[in-house]
């Protein structure tokens, strides 16, 4: 691992140590999580950006997925 340098607004730092006391974790274990997440988070939106502009590029046709439609099951659950 490697160790960095960052700068932190006070209340920031404070508000890390307290949640990661109480999740018996350590403030670099919790910012290493919280940048994991935050990364996946972006890739996510990345992707989904792509696919929407594959869409916009090229819009599905009028019947395109229509051969499925037979194939499609709808099953209700005892509540619903």
């Amino acid at each position: 691992m490697k160790a960095v340098q960052m700068t932190l607004d006070e209340d920031l730092v404070a508000a890390v140590d307290r949640l990661a006391r109480k999740l018996k974790t350590t403030r670099s274990a919790f910012a290493r999580d919280a940048l994991r997440d935050a990364l996946a988070k972006h890739r996510i939106r990345e992707l989904e950006q792509k696919h929407r502009l594959g869409y916009q590029r090229h819009p599905v046709k009028s019947g395109e997925f229509g051969i499925w439609e037979t194939e499609q099951r709808w099953v209700m659950n005892e509540t619903g």
